[in-house]
């Protein structure tokens, strides 16, 4: 059975490069650009990953990420956050999330922590 992983990200292109290369990879991926949609997918798709840009409309992906791992089913599901904002590191890992993917960034990288945190 593919790992499944969830995806939060407003720009439409940086969600269709990562849909598109977790997808070659093998993974089964959901993507959605409302951060108001995060949570009830989590409850439908049950994602194996999470990965949550941390500045998108409507909401802080680092407060998504506490959420997440607040949630008694969801608490263990590792979550990547995206970011541009590569000083703040202690403050996005002050979150819970298990890495950081610092804005811009290479694909391979992503492939490379995806695969370390669900393997």
């Amino acid at each position: 059975m593919l790992k499944r992983i969830l995806v939060l990200d407003d720009n439409q292109d940086i969600l269709d490069i990562v849909h598109e290369t977790l997808t070659y990879e093998n993974f089964e991926v959901k993507s959605t650009g409302e951060s108001d949609n995060v949570m009830p997918l989590l409850e439908a798709f049950e994602p194996d990953l999470v990965i949550l840009d941390y500045r998108v409309a409507g909401q802080n992906g680092g407060e998504l990420c506490r959420s997440i791992k607040s949630h008694p089913k969801f608490n263990n599901v590792p979550v990547i956050i995206f970011s541009a904002y590569i000083n703040r590191e202690s403050d996005l890992f002050a979150y819970g999330c298990d890495a950081i993917i610092d804005k811009p960034f290479d694909l391979t990288e992503l492939v490379e922590k995806v695969n370390n945190l669900i393997s």
